[in-house]
């Protein structure tokens, strides 16, 4: 019973799989869609909503898989716009709302430079502000697009890889900060262990209480500095 229902759904799988319409026409008709998500979709993005840092690295990856799309269909031939098109719909961006104005323009013939601009996120838009920059520069002078994306992805990688690199030297820090931070919280097991009654001092008492309020603020602003200056270094 159990295979016979295994054979049936990857049988089912594997009809949808063939029958089904391309990934590509399901990323565009996902960027291009103007229908509202319903209430529950919108509260589960809200709640699995990631870190502006997590985030700002999900946009530069993105921006550089969107660099060397653009340049592989630049390179078989096809004009900026389509090329443009084409490549947004190969790529998974965080937010594809966001680029609706850059498929409407890249098709229509419309300002490009502009919508890119207008789409790109404070954090982690590097990417988009300089593929608007080759643009502009391509329509104005007349040079050749493929050549300016080709420069811009190796610019985006080079730096991607740099933040890698520093991320991976404050790994070290970091955890430190955090083993501290806890420290405290093992210093009143210990006092607990040893029967000195920590937590009847800090609950029962005016001075315990002050002592308690400015150890976790003072715990709190040491874990805030550490990230605030790894995060500074990152960037």
């Amino acid at each position: 019973m159990t295979h016979a229902l295994l054979a049936a759904l990857s049988t089912a799988c594997a009809v949808w799989l063939w029958t089904g319409p391309p990934v590509a026409t399901i990323r565009l008709n996902k960027l291009t869609s103007t229908h509202e998500r319903p209430q529950w979709q919108s509260l589960r993005s809200r709640l699995t909503r990631p870190s502006p840092a997590r985030r700002a690295d999900t946009w530069r990856h993105a921006s550089i898989e969107l660099c060397q799309a653009l340049s592989a269909e630049l390179s078989v031939g096809h004009t900026p716009g389509n090329a443009l098109t084409r490549a947004l719909t190969a790529v998974d961006f965080p937010t594809p709302e966001l680029l609706r104005p850059v498929i409407a323009a890249a098709r229509d013939g419309g300002d490009v430079p502009a919508a890119l601009l207008a789409a790109a996120p404070n954090q982690g838009g590097e990417g988009l502000r300089q593929l608007a920059a080759c643009w502009e520069v391509s329509i104005t002078v007349g040079a050749g697009l493929a050549p300016l994306v080709d420069r811009v992805a190796s610019t985006l990688r080079t730096a991607q890889a740099h933040r890698q690199d520093v991320a991976a030297q404050l790994a070290g820090p970091r955890t430190t900060a955090r083993m501290l931070a806890v420290l405290p919280a093992l210093g009143l097991l210990m006092a607990a262990a040893l029967n000195m009654h920590p937590l009847d001092f800090l609950f029962g008492s005016i001075p315990g209480l002050l002592c308690l309020i400015a150890g976790i603020a003072l715990d709190a602003c040491g874990l805030w500095w550490t990230n605030h200056m790894a995060t500074k270094a990152q960037n």
